[in-house]
């Protein structure tokens, strides 16, 4: 789930998720990006969850049509 947060940080930028946890780490100056990586791991967790089960898009996600 951890590597999964860095690519959801690297290639979904414009999301909710991404923005929160470039607002953290900005807001301790850089520092304590570990914790905050596990902290974005487990609401990422829970987000993918809700779109598994009800469908919830998380907001600022791009899709791409199958």
């Amino acid at each position: 789930m951890v590597e999964l947060s860095w690519l959801w940080v690297r290639y979904q930028p414009d999301s909710a998720l991404a923005r929160w946890f470039q607002e953290r780490v900005r807001h301790n100056g850089g520092r304590h990006k570990k914790p905050a990586i596990v902290a974005l791991a487990r609401k990422l967790l829970i987000a993918l969850w809700k779109y598994a089960t009800a469908g919830v898009v998380i907001e600022g996600a791009i899709m791409k049509a199958a």
